[in-house]
């Protein structure tokens, strides 16, 4: 598909301003009154819980379902960047992109400001998923393979996730802003250097390296030194800067952020970043096949980290779709349980309270769980009553009629709806994925069928020789570690600073080791993935959030801490790796 914009030969320099709904508003001003110049501004605002949250608030507002945040954002800055030639790429759109775009188009007119804006469309499915499954599309679930027809639960969003080139097509246009709904994280960033340095649809190496520098700055500060486990590393511990990304045209790119700002650039919150929430090394996308185990990451200057020697595989010919159901009501209550026979404390309470309640059996699902000195006790049921005031009630029932020091930690509370996340596949070809120009033009942007080109796997690391002693330590004494959810999947990513230190943990770190390490993936499947350039492992606990984080009972439903309870575990580790 031909670009109309003329092509640089510099890098793009793409400043992310937003990781997730509710990031930092000040993180826009930041970066564009910073002193280094930016050419484009990329929000992600989006996860698959968002996704329900937007639906709600537009099931209350039918003009809402987009994230307002963007606008305040806006607000700050909208001025600055069109006086100063900057765009502005977000897939803020949510639920409802047009009706982001208008409520962007109202804030410029009361600040007498007339951005031209593209909207990205196509990725609702919503209304076609009884058309498509008589077509034969069952949307059978990623991980347990179940169709969509099995569950009887309501289906209330079904997003694809749209790929680059409907944002390149919306800045060859020139749009000063261009909003989506549902598009890959990665999206923002690939399109935005797709339409600066005129890649088509097969540069396959030079997509999958913005694949890459996308990933990298999505999360906002994260890459930046944000939740980095080698504190003592970070030179400033003030709020991290938003990471920059310089785009170059071979797909290469320098994460970097704005001098001043707190936090760092180094390889290893770049690492930390590359190793969240992915899965295998081969990282699909709708555009390309991103092998991740292929980068290579060089520190070039200070809070300077370029990226290269990324790989490129043609895309599946699919399309990843994000469904949401909603499955129910849930309700939560915590009692503490302290000093001693604390085991026989909580199975009373537990027999009481199911006593009260009149049975435990009558819930659709109930889960117990001790966590620390907390006993947590979760109901779910499509019948509102059942998990509501009268559950709660129940609860606080026991203060005074079981186990010795009984209190509460929550406050008697009523019962939540709950959505279900559900992700499936669909033909790419069966996506009308479109973007409407400035001008009011609607373009359909082509699935483009590819070859095969498989990129050979990289050489794996030398064997583990040391014979010396060892001694029990925590694992985090020799890896760093990031860890996140993919639906109802958790990953821990794992990565050492040297080769000696990576051998090892390649050998010894199997998947029954980890299970080990983490005892609550016993019985779950577990997957490895050797990523030898980062000197990483990455581990894939399929199942442990449930049916997605909506729905999950752990208390950290969305696996952030996973990490840091494995690096945190002991087990023999060589005397000589210990620092």
């Amino acid at each position: 598909m031909a670009l109309e914009q003329t092509i640089e030969p510099r890098p793009v320099r793409i400043a992310n301003i937003s990781g997730f709904y509710g990031d930092r508003r000040a993180a826009a001003s930041d970066i564009v009154r910073g002193p280094e110049r930016v050419d484009v501004l990329t929000g992600d605002y989006l996860a698959e819980l968002t996704m329900l949250l937007l639906w709600k608030q537009r099931r209350k507002d039918p003009v809402a379902g987009y994230a307002r945040t963007f606008l305040a954002q806006m607000e700050d800055v909208l001025g600055e960047c069109l006086d100063r030639g900057i765009r502005v790429v977000v897939n803020a759109g949510g639920v409802n992109p047009h009706g982001c775009a208008e409520a962007l188009r109202e804030l410029a007119r009361r600040t007498g400001l007339s951005p031209q804006i593209a909207v990205v469309e196509g990725d609702d499915l919503l209304p076609r998923v009884d058309e498509l499954q008589r077509q034969g599309c069952d949307f059978h679930h990623l991980d347990t393979g179940a169709p969509l027809s099995s569950t009887r639960a309501q289906l209330v969003t079904a997003h694809a996730y749209l790929g680059a080139f409907g944002i390149a097509r919306g800045l060859a246009a020139d749009a000063d802003v261009v909003i989506t709904g549902r598009v890959t994280d990665a999206s923002l960033v690939v399109g935005t250097a797709a339409w600066w340095h005129g890649w088509k649809a097969d540069d396959l190496d030079a997509l999958a390296g913005a694949v890459v520098a996308g990933h990298v700055i999505e999360c906002g500060p994260q890459a930046t030194g944000g939740n980095y486990c080698f504190q003592e590393e970070l030179p400033d511990l003030r709020y991290p800067g938003f990471p920059i990304a310089e785009v170059a045209a071979d797909g290469s790119a320098v994460i970097t952020k704005q001098p001043g700002t707190g936090g760092a650039v180094t390889v290893g919150t770049v690492t930390a970043q590359l190793l969240y929430e992915i899965q295998s090394p081969a990282y699909a996308g709708p555009d390309v096949v991103a092998r991740l185990d292929t980068t290579t990451l060089t520190q070039v200057g200070p809070d300077r980290v370029q990226l290269s020697g990324t790989r490129g595989e043609p895309p599946s010919g699919e399309l990843k779709v994000a469904l949401n159901l909603s499955a129910g009501w849930r309700n939560t209550m915590g009692l503490m349980i302290v000093g001693l026979d604390r085991e026989a404390k909580a199975r009373r309470a537990i027999a009481m309270l199911g006593e009260v309640l009149g049975g435990w059996e009558q819930f659709a699902d109930v889960d117990l769980r001790q966590v620390g000195d907390e006993l947590r006790v979760t109901v779910k049921d499509p019948d509102h009553d059942k998990v509501g005031r009268r559950f709660s009630g129940a609860v606080i029932e026991l203060l005074l009629a079981s186990y010795a020091g009984a209190w509460t930690t929550t406050p008697p509370s009523d019962a939540v709806e709950y959505g279900v996340y559900w992700p499936a596949l669909v033909p790419a070809a069966a996506v009308e994925h479109a973007v409407v120009l400035p001008d009011g033009t609607r373009e359909v942007i082509p699935a483009e069928a590819r070859g095969a080109a498989i990129v050979p796997q990289p050489q794996q690391p030398a064997a583990w020789l040391g014979t010396g002693p060892v001694a029990e330590a925590a694992l985090g004494e020799v890896a760093g570690g990031r860890s996140g959810d993919k639906g109802g999947n958790a990953n821990v990513g794992l990565w050492t600073r040297e080769d000696a230190s990576y051998s090892w943990m390649v050998q010894a770190l199997t998947v029954e080791r980890f299970v080990q390490l983490l005892p609550e993936a016993a019985g779950l499947e577990v997957r490895r993935h050797v990523l030898p350039n980062l000197r990483a492992l990455n581990f894939v606990v399929v199942g442990l959030l449930g049916e997605g984080v909506a729905s999950s009972t752990r208390p950290d439903p969305q696996a952030k801490g996973l990490a840091e309870q494995v690096r945190a575990a002991r087990l023999p580790i060589p005397m000589e790796l210990l620092r």
